[in-house]
């Protein structure tokens, strides 16, 4: 899903690739049926060894009218702190988890997010990318 017309960078679209190949490599050894912690761990741990810099569970805040307010919002995962990782272990994505991470993208001022689905049988059919 694309929200602007402004072409993304290359080294995003690299991070992007690096984050889905982990992905499923973390899926094709543990397959669907998980708790989102473990597969959140997994794929940090996965993202790390390949040299990414990745932080689980980022608090982010809502700045309104200058005031900044702790709402209680945390990226399930933020890799080289350019691409936002939210992640699912759920039968069926609602449209709740796509507001999700329009707002996370929009609050964060990135520009890449990836919405992540581990319980289905191939990764491919849970994984939607978002352009801000």
């Amino acid at each position: 899903m694309s929200i602007s017309p402004t072409p993304i960078p290359d080294h995003l679209n690299r991070i992007s690739g690096e984050i889905v190949d982990a992905a499923i490599k973390v899926h094709i050894h543990l397959g669907p049926g998980l708790l989102e912690n473990v597969y959140e761990v997994c794929l940090a741990y996965e993202l790390e060894k390949r040299g990414h810099r990745v932080e689980r569970q980022v608090q982010l805040g809502v700045n309104y009218d200058g005031l900044g307010l702790d709402v209680g919002f945390k990226l399930d995962l933020l890799v080289d702190s350019e691409v936002i990782v939210e992640l699912k272990a759920v039968e069926v994505l609602l449209p709740i988890h796509t507001a999700q991470i329009l707002t996370y993208l929009k609050l964060s001022n990135c520009r890449l997010g990836l919405l992540i689905n581990f319980n289905v049988p191939r990764l491919k059919d849970g994984i939607t990318r978002f352009v801000r």
